[in-house]
């Protein structure tokens, strides 16, 4: 305990068995952990119990809403937002120790993200660095309320740190596609709520430009196999968002009188 620094954690968990303990063995120089948990139907809960994390029981709200959730529940002045198949190398470690017990020059700090498919670090096509805020002042900084592709937006001055994340995205192609479903229906809902539109040959179109972009203009050729992969997904990740919007867009057309959240 006399090690640890006055630094909370903050990661929302599901069915997070697998990643979570190599997540909080990385943190385990900080003073606290808080989990914020959505209904896991494995272990998670009881490994982040037995871990001695702050563990928290909360029906699912967003990316963005949940891990504002777990930041609330956070008793430091210092904290840093970590996804559960995230983990914080020794290196890195050591400068957020620096940070955290000297005086800050900033009121949040940036890192480069690492992330790793199908064994294969993921450096080009938009994969690396891949940069994140993600250590704040608590008194400075939040979550922003978006339900995907949520961020840490921070009032004061943010400095890059050359140090990395490292992130182990799942690379069971079974699972990949149950996130693929949820994320695209978040984005078409956050999309139409925002007033766009889509049709059908739209979605079409920005699917196939967004496997080329990322495969050839990108230079996701040169991650091998994982980054055809890797640029195929994100081409049917496209096509699903606004083929949903495209859903939303027809639903509406059929009955006029259905109003969007913003309208």
């Amino acid at each position: 305990m006399n090690n640890r620094i006055p630094l909370s954690v903050a990661i929302i968990t599901k069915d997070e068995r697998e990643n979570l303990p190599r997540c909080l063995g990385s943190v385990a120089f900080a003073d606290q952990i808080v989990v914020v948990d959505s209904g896991s139907s494995d272990d998670t809960v009881n490994i982040a119990a037995a871990c001695g994390c702050d563990v928290f029981l909360e029906e699912w709200r967003g990316f963005g809403p949940q891990k504002q959730m777990a930041v609330d529940r956070c008793r430091n002045d210092w904290i840093l937002v970590l996804d559960a198949d995230e983990c914080i190398p020794s290196e890195t470690a050591d400068v957020i120790k620096k940070i955290v017990n000297h005086s800050p020059e900033a009121e949040g700090y940036s890192f480069p993200r690492k992330n790793f498919f199908q064994g294969r670090w993921i450096k080009h096509a938009g994969w690396w660095p891949d940069r994140v805020v993600r250590l704040f002042r608590r008194s400075c900084a939040g979550v922003t309320c978006a339900l995907v592709h949520e961020a840490v937006e921070v009032k004061g001055k943010v400095v890059a740190l050359d140090v990395a994340i490292e992130h182990f995205t799942d690379s069971r192609l079974s699972r990949i596609l149950l996130k693929i479903n949820s994320y695209s229906t978040l984005g078409a809902e956050a999309a139409f709520a925002e007033g766009k539109r889509a049709s059908l040959l739209s979605a079409i179109v920005r699917a196939k430009l967004t496997f080329l972009h990322n495969y050839f203009v990108r230079l996701g050729f040169l991650d091998g196999s994982p980054g055809f992969t890797l640029a195929f997904l994100d081409g049917i990740n496209k096509f699903f968002k606004y083929a949903k919007l495209a859903e939303l867009t027809g639903q509406k057309s059929v009955c006029p009188h259905l109003r969007s959240p913003q309208e």
